[in-house]
């Protein structure tokens, strides 16, 4: 194992987080606020402990896909632990467990919130909680890639750690090309909503935050009555943007390069803007009786469709008292989630997909045994390893699902709230129904419930497979052979050292 390209990414990354920290401290000069001074002190703490680690490139710079793995899932840890130390040292949010929390839930875009009372943060904490979604978004290891050549084209092995959906493909022969494509969509959208929203009458703060969450799909909230008090128009804008995020990337590459035949023919995204639409139309009948307004049951319907299939989690209304058919809906929509290659999370609707295919492919084989037929996507037959890829991804997601009900079921709460506070925190959606929708927040949960949901945030955004690398104790006895062989490696050199000075001594007296 390459344990040296390890920690010189965490050192990496560790400086990255330094500069981004940047941002709220700009706030907090901006509005005079004293909270800067945590920021400051933490960036400057940061930047030295990744100089320490990233300030010298090893000389093997090859990532194989365990290295790529772990190194993601230790990225998005440190990141989420030092996140946190500012709220904490603001007294903004005192337990560090608590900023933790809602740290790890900002940077995998998930915004479930700990805070019964978001107005009372001071300004710079409430950008850096907001530019979190927006740093976690397209994720934090691609932000590197395209900026510095981590090790040639093994990086690669980063990027599929750290992208969401079933495959990682390259627009370009070069990664780091492909890396500063996405990031160039990416950050053309979110100034693109950002300028319809200050057009539209949205005051800067409020824009620039709204921004950085729809971008990211995360729904931090920076009023205490959530989407309610904003305009109708606005509403419809970010409406529109939240879906614009769930789309995969890869779509928005083939507009850009004119090769529209190909865009179209992308089946996720056909079927994901056919589940928006069935889902709205169905959901607006449904409450119309108690809206008894067309255009505001609409809007309604439509902006929470979509803001639980991209899993942004932004809410206009508490849809917790919604009819059961519109809730269950919504339910759904949490664990399809949005496009492969998108911000958004969830199961992703390539891998639904995939799936419905493999099971007719399956039913069909029972009625014509010797038939041979290959899932095809897009109309082009899918390698069989992808397919088996999703059947794995989909078992272990039924298992994490199961295991994190049964281990947050411990505190006695109903079963609602407790199945969908985790298919919210694991699908990186924010509210769920009962004690956690979008009228109420998580801080009432146990230390044990929350740390349970903190990995299960860290899961459904890493996509399970980087964590369990980290942990499988394979991995940590190789950890300890190679530090018990660097240490064995180090006597020999420091003895070969003592004897040559020995001989040296020696032949200075002959």
């Amino acid at each position: 194992m390459n344990r040296k390209i390890i920690l010189y990414t965490l050192g990496i990354v560790c400086m990255a987080e330094s500069g981004l920290m940047l941002v709220p401290i700009i706030c907090a000069l901006f509005y005079q606020e004293q909270e800067g001074f945590a920021y400051v002190f933490t960036a400057g703490i940061t930047f030295i402990l990744g100089y320490a680690l990233g300030h010298k490139k090893p000389e093997n710079t090859m990532f194989y896909l365990k290295e790529g793995c772990i190194a993601t899932a230790l990225s998005w840890i440190v990141l989420s632990l030092i996140g946190a130390v500012p709220f904490v040292l603001t007294g903004e949010i005192p337990y560090y467990p608590d900023a933790l929390f809602e740290t790890v839930s900002g940077f995998t875009t998930t915004g479930a919130s700990i805070l019964g009372n978001v107005e009372a943060l001071s300004h710079c904490s409430i950008m850096w909680r907001s530019f979190t979604h927006w740093i976690g978004g397209m994720g934090v290891l691609v932000f590197l890639l395209a900026i510095i050549p981590l090790s040639g084209g093994s990086t690669i092995n980063l990027m599929r750690a750290e992208s969401p959906g079933p495959s990682v493909g390259k627009f370009s022969p070069h990664l780091k090309q492909t890396a500063r494509v996405l990031y160039l969509i990416y950050v053309a959208l979110t100034v693109f909503e950002f300028l319809v929203l200050i057009i539209s009458g949205m005051p800067f703060f409020d824009a620039i935050n709204i921004s950085f969450g729809t971008a990211g799909t995360g729904g931090f909230a920076i009023r205490n009555s959530g989407f309610a008090e904003y305009t109708f128009a606005q509403q419809w804008i970010v409406t529109i943007f939240m879906i614009i995020f769930g789309v995969n990337f890869n779509f928005y590459y083939l507009l850009l390069v004119r090769d529209i035949k190909d865009a179209l023919r992308m089946e996720e995204v056909k079927a994901y803007f056919g589940i928006i639409i069935a889902s709205t139309v169905i959901i607006t009948l449904n409450i119309l009786p108690v809206y008894h307004n067309v255009s505001l049951a609409v809007k309604d319907a439509a902006f929470q469709v979509g803001s639980i299939i991209t899993t942004t989690g932004f809410a206009t209304t508490d849809f917790n008292v919604w009819p059961t058919l519109s809730k269950t809906i919504l339910v759904t929509l949490m664990f399809i989630g949005a496009c492969a290659g998108s911000t958004g999370g969830g199961i992703k609707v390539s891998r639904i997909i995939i799936t419905l295919k493999a099971f007719v492919r399956e039913s069909n084989s029972y009625i014509h045994p010797k038939s041979v037929k290959n899932v095809n996507m897009d109309g082009k037959p899918l390698d069989e390893n992808n397919v088996r890829s999703v059947n794995v991804y989909m078992s272990t997601f039924t298992l994490i699902f199961v295991i994190s009900v049964l281990l947050v079921s411990i505190e006695g709460r109903d079963f609602t709230t407790n199945f969908t506070a985790v298919a919210a925190t694991i699908n990186n959606i924010g509210p769920g129904l009962g004690d956690v929708g979008p009228a109420s927040n998580f801080e009432s949960f146990s230390t044990f419930s929350k740390f349970v949901m903190i990995f299960d945030m860290l899961f459904g955004r890493l996509e399970f497979f980087p964590l369990i690398v980290l942990f499988h104790p394979t991995v940590w006895k190789e950890m300890h052979e190679d530090i018990r062989a660097a240490k064995k490696r180090r006597r020999i050199k420091v003895s070969t050292k003592v004897v040559q000075k020995k001989y040296e001594h020696d032949a200075k007296k002959m």
